[in-house]
């Protein structure tokens, strides 16, 4: 067996972290998280942007808990001059600091939901956004939006409709940036209260000077009060239709086909004006339809086609164009896979849906800082794309061995690599 030699130097293998610290700061992002949370009531020393800053330090090192900071990162993190970290119970003190009560909302069955819609948090991640340049005031946008179970077996946990228990928000992305949460009981039907919940985000985006050319969502905004809230907040829109019985008989009547390849599947695709909810919109549903592989024939169509609808105000583009911009919507589950697997949301640190909310808010606003630097640093790094995961990037960024020395009266970040990390710094 080889010897094994000690060196007793404060050494990290987290020296790439520093890096990332040293970008936040430069970002400004710390200085508006203190200007739009204010002052925190505890007189313990930590603003709400030294808290930001610990929480991304923490998920960018590879924690997934508040109790990392203690247990595995304080030696690397307080080795940093100037930074302040704090202990795991003022991290999570602060989620409940920023929380705001639940809303109950009734439904036409009589059902009452809890929601929880934090306006403050919401408005702080567009404006991190705007300040970091990754939205711009005046530019025209994509809209998404979707709900998203979050599995947990907390107090507050409730029934879904994949029969697990947990919470039911509704997310609202444009590209890979969520821009607006609210979180609602898992047992909420998907359509219950969504037309608030839109008026909600789309107000605040257009608040900031964000303006929304299309609006893209599955069958569950396939109703009258979300269309019109839709329609009146897009220049354009696309939602899944889902099937009822006149439709389906308009369907079956349909005698010009049109043959098309989408991803490099064969299709047939038709249009239909629409009359359901509004007789006098220009509304129509872009119809499209394989053919199933079970030969069993289907009751109504009487043929063994796969048959679906997307409702749109979209004249100028095609039945093709307009099913492959709507297939695009995966790029919204990618960002929730992230979001779950990457920054936490797999692991709620409370049994409290208001103290959650601003977990969920906090998480998604590290996402988009991390989305942030990615562009800046893989304009160095060959191996870091603007789309590499979080664990990847730790292995080929924060992973470096490195420590601070204090030479010539000034402090010095000595890494031990050859990689380009001198070029991201000021």
């Amino acid at each position: 067996m080889a010897k094994i030699e000690k060196i007793s130097q404060n050494i990290t293998p987290f020296g790439g972290i520093s890096i990332v610290h040293d970008m936040f700061k430069r970002s400004g992002l710390h200085k508006l998280i203190e200007k739009e949370l204010g002052t925190r009531v505890s007189t313990c020393g930590y603003t709400y942007g030294t808290l930001f800053g610990n929480w991304l330090d923490l998920f960018l090192c590879g924690g997934d808990c508040a109790e990392d900071i203690e247990d595995h990162l304080r030696d690397t993190l307080v080795a940093i001059p100037g930074n302040k970290v704090s202990r795991a119970d003022t991290l999570l003190r602060c989620l409940k600091e920023l929380s705001v009560e639940n809303t109950p909302f009734t439904s036409d069955s009589g059902i009452t939901y809890q929601f929880n819609i934090n306006h403050k948090m919401n408005a702080l991640m567009i404006k991190s956004l705007l300040l970091t340049g990754q939205l711009e005031k005046g530019k025209l946008y994509d809209f998404d939006y979707d709900n998203q179970i979050l599995e947990h077996e907390k107090y507050d946990a409730k029934r879904t409709y994949k029969k697990n228990t947990g919470y039911f928000p509704g997310i609202c992305s444009i590209g890979r940036h969520v821009v607006y949460i609210e979180n609602r009981d898992g047992n909420a039907n998907v359509k219950t209260e969504q037309a608030q919940t839109l008026t909600n985000a789309y107000k605040l985006l257009e608040d900031n000077g964000i303006k929304i050319h299309r609006s893209r969502m599955d069958a569950g905004s396939y109703a009258k009060d979300i269309i019109e809230v839709v329609a009146a907040h897009s220049d354009k829109f696309y939602i899944r239709a889902n099937r009822c019985e006149s439709l389906t008989e308009r369907i079956r009547h349909i005698e010009n086909w049109e043959n098309v390849d989408i991803n490099f599947k064969e299709y047939q695709v038709a249009t239909l004006k629409f009359t359901q909810f509004f007789e006098d919109r220009n509304y129509r549903l872009a119809v499209m339809r394989e053919k199933s592989t079970d030969p069993q024939l289907d009751l109504f169509t009487g043929d063994n086609f796969i048959y679906r609808c997307i409702l749109t105000n979209d004249h100028d583009s095609s039945e093709k164009e307009i099913i492959e911009y709507y297939n695009q919507r995966g790029a919204c589950e990618t960002t929730f896979d992230v979001m779950n697997n990457d920054f936490g949301w797999k692991h709620l640190p409370s049994s409290d849906m208001k103290y959650n909310t601003v977990y969920l808010n906090l998480t998604a606003m590290i996402k988009n800082f991390y989305d942030h630097i990615l562009l800046s640093i893989s304009k160095y790094f060959d191996n870091i794309l603007p789309a590499t995961r979080l664990k990847r990037f730790i292995f080929r960024f924060i992973s470096v061995a490195g420590r601070w020395v204090y030479q010539n009266r000034q402090w010095k970040l000595r890494l031990y690599t050859n990689r380009p990390y001198e070029k991201l710094v000021a």
